[in-house]
C-alpha cells in the first residue's frame, strides 16, 4: 500500500530530496515508500518521517496505521502539554474535580476542584503527582479510600492494559520496577496479570474535613492526544454535592 506523501506535505514545496534528508533516510528508499514499494518501514523510519513532515499527533497514529498496522508509541508529556483550552475545560467544571493523566496514571493537568477534594497537586513534587505511587505509597491516601483495595487493583488492571495497548516504554518499566520493590500490595497484584480499560465506577473518600463524600468517576480520551485521559468526579448524591460546594468556597477563600 503507498503511503500517498506526495503532493500532501504539510510544507509547501519540500521536494522528496529534502523530505528524505529530514529523516536520514535515502531518497530512494523514501520514493519507494511512497510508491509503496521495498516492504514495511520500521517504527523508527516512520517516526523519523513523522518529524520531517510536521505531522500531528492524529497524523502520526494514521501513519503508523498505513506503514505496519499498529499504533505508535505514545509519547511522554508535561504539564506544558496541556493547551488553554483544555485547561478552561477543566477550570469550567466548577464543582467537579477532573485531572488528565498519562498512561503511566501522571496527573499533569486538574482543576481547582481536584486541589480541593483530592490533592493539592502544586505542592507536590512531579514524582508525587502520580496516581500509583500516592495510592501504594502515601498513606494517607490510602486510608482515605474506603475501599481501597477495590480501587488499587482498578488502577492496576487500568495501567497494565494502557501499558500493552501503548507498548512497554523505560517510564512504565521504570515505575513497575520502582512500585515493586516498594509496595508488596503492588506486586501481588502486578502479578496476577489483570487488565481493565480505562471506564467509570463510584469512588467513596474520607475527606478530613467533609467526611464521607462519594463520586461517580468516568474518563474519556482527549481528542488528538491518545497518550491522555481525562478523569472526572462528579459528586454522586445532592448530599454529596452539598460536601463538595463547600469543600471548593472553603479552598478558594483559603487561597484567594
Amino acid at each position: 500500500m503507498a503511503f500517498g506523501f506526495s503532493g500532501r506535505r504539510r510544507t509547501p514545496g519540500l521536494r522528496r530530496e529534502e523530505v528524505a534528508g529530514r529523516a536520514n533516510i535515502s531518497t530512494t528508499w523514501y520514493t519507494w515508500l511512497e510508491q509503496g514499494r521495498g516492504g514495511p518501514p520500521s517504527p523508527r523510519v516512520l517516526e523519523s518521517l513523522a518529524d520531517a513532515l510536521m505531522l500531528t499527533e492524529v497524523e502520526r497514529e494514521h501513519l503508523f496505521l498505513v506503514g505496519i498496522g499498529k499504533l505508535p508509541r505514545t509519547r511522554s508529556t508535561s504539564k506544558d502539554a496541556i493547551t488553554p483550552r483544555i485547561q478552561r475545560f477543566l477550570d469550567a467544571l466548577t464543582f467537579i474535580p477532573a485531572i488528565i493523566t498519562t498512561p503511566q496514571w501522571d496527573i499533569i493537568a486538574w482543576n481547582d476542584a481536584a486541589r480541593a477534594a483530592l490533592t493539592d497537586y502544586p505542592a507536590l513534587s512531579k514524582a508525587e503527582r502520580n496516581v500509583l505511587r500516592r495510592m501504594f505509597l502515601d498513606p494517607k491516601t490510602r486510608a482515605a479510600q474506603e475501599d481501597w483495595e477495590s480501587i488499587a487493583r482498578y488502577l492496576v488492571a487500568t495501567f497494565r492494559a494502557a501499558t500493552a495497548r501503548a507498548g512497554e516504554d523505560s517510564l512504565a518499566a521504570k515505575l513497575i520496577s520502582e512500585l515493586s520493590a516498594k509496595s508488596a500490595d503492588f506486586a501481588a497484584m502486578w502479578s496476577d496479570n489483570d487488565v481493565q480499560s480505562t471506564g467509570e465506577g463510584i469512588k467513596r473518600l474520607q475527606h478530613p474535613s467533609a467526611g464521607a463524600i462519594a463520586f461517580e468517576f468516568s474518563s474519556f480520551a482527549v481528542d488528538g492526544r491518545p497518550d491522555l485521559k481525562l478523569v472526572t468526579y462528579n459528586p454522586a448524591t445532592g448530599k454529596d454535592a452539598e460536601k463538595m460546594q463547600k469543600l471548593y468556597r472553603r479552598f478558594k477563600s483559603d487561597n484567594s
